[in-house]
C-alpha cells in the first residue's frame, strides 16, 4: 500500500508551508498590522515636524513651483526629511528592539529563528526602510512589498528578505525573545 499513486494533504497546505518556516508556536505578523504600524510610525515623525514648522515643512517636499525656484532648500528638506525618519527608525529599534509603531501594534521583527535583530540589523533596516518615506512614490512602493508580502507563502516583504527576518506577533514569541523587547 505504500506504493499507492495517491497521496492526501492536509486540508491548508500553505499555512503547513508556512509553518514549517517558523519556529514552533510562532505566529507571522498580519499584513495589515504591518501597514498600520508603519503608518503610526510615520505619524510619529510627520506631526512634530509639522506642528514645530506650522505645516510649512511637507508643504515645501510637494511644492514644484519652489523647486524651481530654490533648489538648495529643496535639497536641505529633503536631507533633513530622510535623517529624521532613519533617526527614528534605528534608535526606537535599538531602545525597543522595534519601533514605537510596531510596539503598538503588538509586532516583533526577528530572525528566523525567533532571536532578535543585532544593531548591525537595525542600522540596515533603517536605511532600508526610507524607501517606503520617498515622498508619494514611498505609498506606492509600501503597497507594492506590502501586496507582495500578502501573497507569499513566507508573507515577508523584500525588507525582511533582504535581512532574513520574520515578522511575528509579539506575544507568540519564545519567553528568551520576548521579554528582551520592551
Amino acid at each position: 500500500m505504500t506504493d499507492s499513486p495517491i497521496t492526501l494533504h492536509s486540508a491548508n497546505p500553505a499555512r503547513d508551508a508556512v509553518k514549517s518556516l517558523t519556529p514552533e508556536g510562532i505566529l507571522l505578523a498580519p499584513v495589515w498590522r504591518r501597514g498600520a504600524a508603519l503608518f503610526l510610525d510615520v505619524l510619529l515623525v510627520v506631526l512634530p515636524i509639522s506642528l514645530l514648522t506650522n505645516g510649512r515643512f511637507y508643504v515645501i517636499l510637494l511644492d514644484f513651483e519652489f523647486i524651481q525656484t530654490s533648489l538648495s532648500v529643496l535639497l536641505i528638506h529633503i536631507l533633513l526629511h530622510f535623517a529624521s525618519f532613519w533617526l527614528y527608525f534605528k534608535y526606537s529599534a535599538k531602545s525597543l528592539g522595534r519601533s514605537f509603531g510596531q510596539r503598538a501594534m503588538r509586532v516583533a521583527i526577528v530572525h528566523d529563528d525567533a532571536s532578535l535583530l543585532t544593531e548591525q540589523h537595525w542600522n540596515k533596516r533603517a536605511i532600508l526602510k526610507l524607501r517606503y518615506i520617498i515622498p508619494v512614490l514611498g505609498i506606492f512602493i509600501g503597497f507594492v512589498d506590502l501586496f507582495y508580502a500578502h501573497f507569499t507563502k513566507e508573507k515577508r516583504t523584500l525588507l525582511d528578505k533582504s535581512n532574513f527576518s520574520i515578522a511575528v506577533l509579539d506575544w507568540t514569541l519564545p519567553a528568551e525573545s520576548r521579554f528582551q523587547l520592551r
